[in-house]
């Protein structure tokens, strides 16, 4: 590890209105020739912290060096002409543009396309990157969205990079092709900052690690003489169990049948391709797959949301023995036999919650047709508020808060406790765990268990493979809207669900 400091914030502070202190006093450095992992929980401050080297935010006190000298970033403009890049975790492409196009977007002078792609060839070749400075950002994968993006702040001249979860979708083969080209930049004198929540890409990695809790700075040391229990002890600030406790499945009973269901989108394209699989009553059934492979059309085909042009998609009710046809079935019909569906999105206000309603009125949003002549009670709907507030851990001054005004990992906590709080005989979680530190995600697998051991159908789609097959009984793998393989989780390997993401053909030998 080199010991030339590219960063230096003293006493960084940063408040949002008159009580949200977001960072307290933070002191940190970040070394050349190194790879740093900002570590907290949700809401510690870490983003905060970091958009205000990006020139996102502006600190309320505190000083910045950067190369020894005492600077303002008062934009990302500036940031830019400090050397300091800030790669999102949700991109800032334009689709129907290039990648040489994206790259050279906004930059003064003359758009030269034919010298912006030598030049990105050169920086690829120097660090590993796989990039067709002529490919259109809407014909790339999501890997190769984020290498454009990289390479945009490498093509500004940035040496000091700032990555917010950047394995957030990638495939494992994917993440160590990313890894590998971090290795080199850090190896060619590069300071790299990595925020994440995946503590064993952190141990895999990071040179060092910096951990925040609640806005102030904990601690900051060498990766290699700590461990992913101590980190997260740190983190939480008490002891935290990292252990998933899968049960054995004892008496599964088949809840939902799926037959050759083949959906297409609103454009006409094929997004399900003759999917076929069942899922059972008391178990976890995994869904694994690059983003965009057909977890969004097969959750929403089941609740209704989209029409199948083909196939069958049959519920098996434990309520009368019956099987029940969803397609014939509205929504409304088909919440009312048990079936939920939480769906987190990246803009998780945008579908499901509404912003300026409290939290109390975001629970009734689920059984307001229960009303009698225009009238609701209350009273549930706050007692099951109450109920989420205390079980999951949502920091609020209380059920009248708006959900805008809260955390998105809070607004994200709401969301999965309103759905589980239906007593569902079907739930389908997608990214239920998105965004969330891992105290909280532990709390949400812990919660999807006790479901499944009260009999429940669990159906999870996930983006972190390891979490995936310690969860699952089985895992369902899609790959271009085709089941590619449904693997058993307790057999299952990472690079085997990696293949099958991105092939199709795989064995079916846990169904």
């Amino acid at each position: 590890m080199k010991t030339s400091a590219a960063v230096e914030m003293r006493d960084i502070t940063k408040r949002f209105g008159s009580n949200v202190i977001a960072n307290d006093e933070v002191s940190l450095d970040i070394y050349r020739g190194e790879i740093l992992a900002l570590l907290g929980e949700n809401g510690s401050g870490k983003t905060t912290l970091m958009n205000m080297l990006a020139g996102i935010y502006f600190p309320d006190s505190g000083t910045i060096r950067v190369n020894g000298r005492p600077v303002v970033i008062s934009s990302p403009k500036k940031a830019q002409e400090l050397g300091i890049g800030m790669i999102h975790q949700h991109f800032k492409l334009v689709d129907v543009l290039t990648a040489a196009e994206n790259i050279i977007l906004g930059l003064e002078g003359k758009m030269d396309l034919k010298n912006a792609a030598r030049q990105i060839r050169k920086i690829c070749d120097t660090y590993g990157f796989e990039v067709d400075p002529d490919q259109k950002i809407y014909n790339m994968s999501v890997s190769q969205k984020q290498t454009v993006e990289i390479v945009k702040v490498l093509y500004r001249g940035a040496d000091i990079l700032i990555l917010d979860e950047p394995t957030a979708v990638l495939t494992p083969q994917e993440t160590e092709k990313l890894f590998t080209v971090l290795r080199n930049m850090r190896d060619d004198g590069k300071a790299i900052v990595i925020i994440t929540h995946k503590l064993n890409e952190v141990e895999a990695l990071s040179d060092r690690v910096t951990v925040l809790r609640t806005g102030r700075f904990i601690v900051s040391m060498e990766t290699k003489k700590t461990n992913a229990q101590e980190m997260t002890n740190m983190m939480v600030g008490r002891t935290v169990s990292l252990n998933i406790n899968r049960t054995e499945v004892t008496d599964r009973q088949l809840r939902l049948e799926l037959r050759d269901v083949s959906v297409r989108n609103e454009e006409g394209l094929l997004k399900l391709d003759h999917v076929s699989f069942e899922a059972y009553g008391g178990e976890i059934l995994g869904i694994a797959g690059i983003s965009g492979a057909g977890q969004k059309e097969l959750l929403e085909s089941i609740y209704g949301l989209q029409r199948p042009e083909e196939g069958s998609i049959l519920f098996h009710s434990p309520d009368s023995d019956e099987v029940i046809d969803l397609k014939k079935k509205n929504t409304n019909e088909i919440r009312k036999l048990g079936l939920c569906l939480n769906f987190v999105p990246e803009d998780r206000l945008g579908m499901g919650l509404v912003g300026s309603m409290d939290i109390t009125d975001n629970m009734m949003l689920r059984n307001y047709r229960s009303g009698r002549y225009g009238f609701l009670n209350r009273k549930k709907p706050r007692e099951q508020a109450e109920q989420i507030i205390r079980d999951l851990g949502v920091i609020t001054p209380g059920t009248s808060m708006p959900v805008r005004r809260l955390s998105g990992g809070n607004v994200q906590k709401v969301l999965v406790g309103r759905e589980i709080a239906q007593n569902p005989k079907l739930l389908m979680a997608a990214y239920p765990v998105r965004g969330l530190d891992i105290n909280s995600s532990y709390t949400i697998y812990n919660l999807l268990n006790q479901q499944k051991e009260q009999g429940v159908a669990v159906i999870y789609v996930g983006e972190d493979l390891d979490v995936l097959i310690e969860l699952s009984d089985r895992i369902l793998v899609l790959c271009g809207g085709k089941v590619s393989g449904i693997v058993d989780g307790r057999t299952a390997d990472k690079q085997q669900i990696g293949m099958l993401m991105t092939r199709v053909g795989g064995e079916q030998d846990g169904r």
